[in-house]
C-alpha cells in the first residue's frame, strides 16, 4: 500500500518542468530525444513480446475476449460517458484525459505480479496483457480518433504519421529482432528497466514542460483535482465490480476470476504517456496524462490489496489453475 518509488521520481520530474522548463532551442533538443526515446521503448516491447505467447493464449477464446471486451469496449464507454458528464465543469484537457485513460491498453508487469500474489491464472494473464498491448498500439489511436473530435485534441494526420513512426515500426522492427535478440534482452533486466522508466520519465518532464510554457496549470484548481480522483475512483470501481459480476454470471474459476479482474481493470501508464506525447498538442499533453498518473498510483494500491484478499483464500486440493498456454 505504500507510495510508488516510480511516482515519486515522475512526480520529481513534474516539479523538475515546473521550476525548469524547456524552451527555445533547448525545447527542440529535447523533441528530438523524446521522439528517439519513444521509438526505443517500443522497439524493445517488440522484441520482447512473444508471439507464440499470444496467438497460443487467444485458443482461451472466453476468457481472452471478456477481458478485450471491458478494456477497449466497457472501459472506453466508461470513459466517454464521464467526460459527457463532467463536460464544462472542468478544463477540457482534464475532461479528454479521464477519457483517455479509459482508452488505454492493460499494464504487462503488474497485472501479472498481482494476479501470481492472488494465486489466480497466471498464464492467462500474461496472454491477456500482452494482446492488450500488441492491439493498443493501434486501437487507443483508433479509439481516440473515434472518441475525440479534432478541436478536443484528437487524432491527426499527423499525429496517424507519428504514431506510425514512433510506435508501430519501432514495434515491427523489434517483433523482427526478437530471434536474434529477445534472449539477450530477458537477461539484462536492469537495461530494460532502465530504458523503460527512463523514457516514461523524459515524457513526463516534456510533457510538464510545454504545459507550463503554455501556461496551462493556472487553469487545475483543487476543486478539479479533487473531482479527478473522484472520478479516477468511480472508474476503476465500476470496472472491477463489473468484471467480477461478469466472471461469476458466466461461470468462470476464481483462478480465471483474478485474472480477469486484474487485466481488464488496469490501464498502462507506460504506453499512455508516449501514446498522449503523439496524439495531443504538446501544449495540451500535461493536463491530458495527470488523471492517467493519478489512476496509475490509484490502481497499484487497490489491486495490492485486493490481491491480498484473494491470496487469503482457503487452498482447494483439488484445485488446478486453468492452462492457457
Amino acid at each position: 500500500m505504500r507510495l510508488d518509488p516510480y511516482i515519486v521520481a515522475i512526480m520529481a520530474m513534474v516539479a523538475v518542468a515546473a521550476a525548469l522548463p524547456a524552451r527555445g532551442a533547448g525545447k527542440d533538443v529535447l523533441d528530438v530525444v523524446v521522439a528517439a526515446a519513444i521509438a526505443t521503448l517500443f522497439f524493445l516491447y517488440g522484441a520482447r513480446i512473444s508471439p507464440q505467447a499470444i496467438w497460443a493464449g487467444i485458443t482461451n477464446w472466453r476468457l481472452q475476449g471478456l477481458v478485450f471486451g471491458v478494456t477497449f469496449i466497457v472501459f472506453p464507454l466508461i470513459g466517454f460517458g464521464i467526460m459527457m458528464l463532467v463536460d464544462g465543469r472542468i478544463d477540457s484537457g482534464l475532461a479528454v484525459g479521464l477519457l483517455f485513460v479509459s482508452l488505454l491498453p492493460s499494464t504487462v508487469q503488474s497485472s501479472i505480479a498481482f494476479t501470481s500474489i492472488a494465486r489466480g491464472n497466471v498464464p492467462a494473464a500474461l496472454c491477456c496483457a500482452s494482446v492488450s498491448n500488441l492491439a493498443g498500439v493501434v486501437i487507443t489511436p483508433l479509439l481516440a480518433a473515434l472518441f475525440l473530435s479534432a478541436d478536443a485534441g484528437g487524432v491527426s494526420l499527423d499525429s496517424i504519421r507519428d504514431i506510425s513512426l514512433q510506435i508501430l515500426l519501432p514495434f515491427i522492427v523489434g517483433q523482427c529482432a526478437r530471434p536474434f535478440i529477445g534472449q539477450w534482452l530477458n537477461r539484462q533486466k536492469t537495461l530494460t528497466m532502465l530504458v523503460d522508466r527512463g523514457s516514461i520519465l523524459l515524457v513526463v518532464y516534456s510533457a510538464f514542460s510545454a504545459g507550463v510554457v503554455a501556461g496551462i496549470w493556472n487553469k487545475v484548481t483543487p476543486q478539479g483535482l479533487a473531482l479527478i480522483l473522484v472520478l479516477d475512483a468511480v472508474m476503476l470501481a465500476v470496472v472491477m465490480g463489473f468484471t467480477v459480476a461478469v466472471s461469476r454470471f458466466l461461470r468462470f474459476g476464481v483462478e480465471d476470476e483474478i485474472a480477469i479482474v486484474f487485466c481488464g481493470s488496469k490501464k498502462s501508464m507506460a504506453s499512455g504517456l508516449p501514446m498522449a506525447n503523439i496524439i495531443f498538442p504538446a501544449s495540451a499533453v500535461g493536463l491530458i496524462v495527470l488523471p492517467l498518473m493519478l489512476f496509475h498510483q490509484m490502481q497499484l494500491m487497490v489491486c495490492a490489496a485486493l490481491a491480498r484478499r484473494y491470496s487469503l483464500r482457503p487452498e482447494e486440493p483439488t484445485s488446478a489453475v486453468t492452462a492457457s498456454v
